[in-house]
């Protein structure tokens, strides 16, 4: 009895090694998948809406003061700054300006390139 589960366990851990399988090699194959990149839309455009500055200085500032009281009334109230506030705005505007036309630049690399991708998987989708 011994021998025979000494025997039953052999089997059963040796299980199917003592007959030789041959292995299959595993095959590999690399193939790159074509995707459709979707171009978003580009943003609406500014609707921008052109501010009226005025210019005060000693002379025209008691005319400035009457036009301001008529077209708001009574309530006198407007907003000032120096000149060299002033200067930092128009540097401002124009550090936005630069910064737009920059990412536009990217916007527009990005997109060519996409767009060509697109066109040459097409032309190999039409080819097969």
């Amino acid at each position: 009895m011994k021998f025979l589960s000494l025997g039953l366990i052999a089997t059963t851990l040796s299980s199917c090694s003592l007959w030789p399988q041959r292995t299959q090699p595993v095959e590999v194959v690399t193939k790159p998948v074509r995707i459709n990149i979707t171009q978003p839309a580009y943003p609406r455009t500014l609707d921008l809406r052109e501010p009226y500055w005025y210019v005060v200085n000693d002379e025209n500032l008691e005319t400035f003061l009457e036009d301001v009281r008529k077209q708001s009334g009574d309530q006198t109230v407007f907003f000032a700054m120096t000149v060299a506030d002033y200067e930092l705005m128009a540097y401002n505007m124009q550090e936005l300006r630069r910064y737009i036309r920059e990412v536009q630049e990217v916007v527009l690399y990005y997109r060519t390139i996409t767009e060509n991708l697109n066109q040459q998987g097409q032309e190999e989708d039409a080819g097969n």
